[in-house]
């Protein structure tokens, strides 16, 4: 079990000081580790969405355009037994091409969580969260408020 995967309050609190040693990338690998095989899927589905199939042969081996070119186009589904080879080092390769691709769908995963009744109650993932809205709001504020 990781540091992140608690969820008494004061650990959580605790952590959040410590999420900006974390990336974004990592801390979504926490979530997907700790998350039911369901949310996994829609974790996946959320970050490939915005991804083409050529920019996804180059991350991981081509196991996530595998995954998109047997789904085919754009409403497309990951399947449970899609993810049986999916490493949480593939997920943080997914992650940090996502965020260079589109940084929205990244931060898209706050409002996906929070309305997740199985991982909002997560450590891992209230800290994402935070790390996520953070991140948002500086964007939209732009560094002279920052």
């Amino acid at each position: 079990m990781s540091a992140l995967e608690t969820s008494s309050p004061a650990a959580s609190a605790g952590l959040v000081g410590q999420a900006f040693d974390i990336t974004i990338p990592e801390l979504v690998a926490e979530v997907y580790e700790a998350a039911p095989a369901e949310e996994r899927c829609h974790l996946l589905e959320q970050l490939l969405r915005p991804l083409g199939v050529l920019s996804l042969v180059a991350i991981a081996d081509g196991i996530f355009a595998a995954v998109r070119l047997r789904s085919g186009g754009r409403d497309f589904h990951v399947r449970p037994e899609d993810m049986q080879s999916v490493r949480t080092d593939h997920v943080i390769a997914l992650v940090d091409h996502a965020q260079q691709v589109s940084v929205e769908a990244v931060d898209g995963l706050a409002q996906w969580l929070m309305a997740s009744p199985v991982l909002s109650g997560s450590a891992a993932a209230a800290l994402l969260v935070t790390v996520l809205v953070r991140r948002a709001r500086s964007r939209r504020t732009g560094p002279a408020a920052g």
